[in-house]
């Protein structure tokens, strides 16, 4: 769901976000690139590896600023908006239990 009353919760954060989604960018890039090199498959997996924490970082790191933003104006306001925004967090945390 789009937020339009007020900015999202990680806009305070927005550069450093931006700044590991760039590093993990350049890391999908190395991984390419050591498959076009044939490099060794265990290294290649330790790189899959790294890659999958610095995304999940990013995800729980995003996933807090939404319960601690866009959930709690939601409850404090009330109303179905609240059970939306409980709704869509749930589901969310669904999706990165299952990833």
């Amino acid at each position: 769901m789009a937020e339009t009353a007020a900015p999202h919760g990680y806009i305070h954060n927005k550069d450093e976000y931006l700044k590991r989604l760039r590093r993990i960018e350049g890391q999908a890039r190395g991984l390419q690139r050591m498959v076009e090199e044939e490099q060794y498959c265990i290294d290649i997996l330790t790189q899959v590896s790294a890659m999958t924490k610095a995304l999940q970082s990013v995800s729980l790191g995003l996933l807090d600023e939404h319960l601690s933003h866009c959930v709690v104006n939601a409850v404090a306001a009330g109303g179905p908006e609240a059970d939306a925004k409980l709704k869509e967090a749930s589901e969310a945390i669904a999706r990165l239990v299952r990833s």
